[in-house]
């Protein structure tokens, strides 16, 4: 049994800029009522802002998840950016993204596009997207269909690079002063940041694959009552952020006492530390 007693889930935006309608959070209690979504300082989050909420709620018995990917793949080929990194954790990785981006709010849209052609996929004249697939352990876990692309692809609808670069450079940040899974053990007290993938939840859910988004009250609350959840309070609007994370918050509260979730079969010593893990892939 772990000791969390509130749990939340973020939505996490890549975008450029300093305020994003793509960030959402949502909180919990233990227990069955619906999470709630927290309300931003300003209209909409930034990225910096959900930093600061983060180390505001250390000493909480908090589990949270973040939809983004904690690191880039190291195992397959032996570096993180093949040719140009020496960095030998994902802890190294993320210090390296953040001196090397000069973007506003924790961004990393331009570490993204010096590199295109080089590491990352940004359209037709990069080459072949093909050379750009390379995916971390947990990520051909199983059917291999626990994440849609990798953190090279920055094309797309479905493409997590910019997010999860902006997010190595909030975890630098955040490094040392709030426990990260699975890099760091999990506490016995305080709070605990662990990488999520909300389709994972919508599966959870009873939701089929390539149709997980929630954009109305009832199916939200249907979704919810397979976790376990009671209805909802009524949102000003049911986009895809918002529910999103209200449901991958519910799912983190069903999901934090199995064990199976935090030892996976493939996370051994060296993907722990270069590679992480995204929690819900066993």
């Amino acid at each position: 049994m772990t000791h969390f007693q509130q749990f939340a889930a973020i939505d996490w935006s890549g975008a450029k800029g300093s305020r994003h309608k793509g960030i959402a959070v949502a909180l919990c209690h233990a227990g069955d009522e619906a999470p709630r979504l927290v309300a931003p300082p300003q209209r909409w989050w930034s990225r910096a802002d959900v930093c600061a909420w983060l180390l505001d709620q250390a000493t909480m018995p908090l589990l949270v998840g973040i939809d983004c990917s904690f690191s880039a793949p190291f195992i397959a080929r032996g570096a993180h950016l093949p040719g140009e990194t020496q960095t030998a954790t994902a802890r190294e990785l993320w210090a390296y993204v953040d001196h090397h981006s000069a973007d506003e709010d924790l961004g990393a849209a331009s570490f993204l596009e010096a590199r295109r052609g080089r590491h990352f996929y940004l359209g037709a004249a990069d080459g072949t997207k093909s050379d750009f697939l390379h995916w971390r352990t947990c990520e051909m876990a199983g059917d291999r269909s626990t994440k849609p692309t990798t953190v090279y692809d920055a094309i797309g609808a479905a493409q997590v690079a910019k997010a999860s670069f902006a997010g190595m450079r909030m975890l630098h940040h955040l490094n040392g002063r709030l426990p990260i899974w699975p890099f760091d053990p999990r506490p016995t007290s305080g709070a605990l940041l662990v990488e999520i993938y909300t389709a994972i939840a919508a599966r959870a859910a009873g939701m089929p694959r390539g149709r997980s988004k929630l954009r109305d009250a009832s199916a939200l609350d249907h979704a919810l009552e397979r976790l376990g959840t009671r209805p909802h309070a009524p949102l000003v609007q049911y986009d895809d952020h918002s529910t999103d994370a209200i449901l991958a918050a519910a799912w983190l509260r069903a999901s934090a006492d199995r064990s199976d979730l935090w030892q996976p079969s493939g996370l051994n010593a060296q993907v722990q530390q270069t590679e992480g893990w995204t929690f819900g892939v066993t």
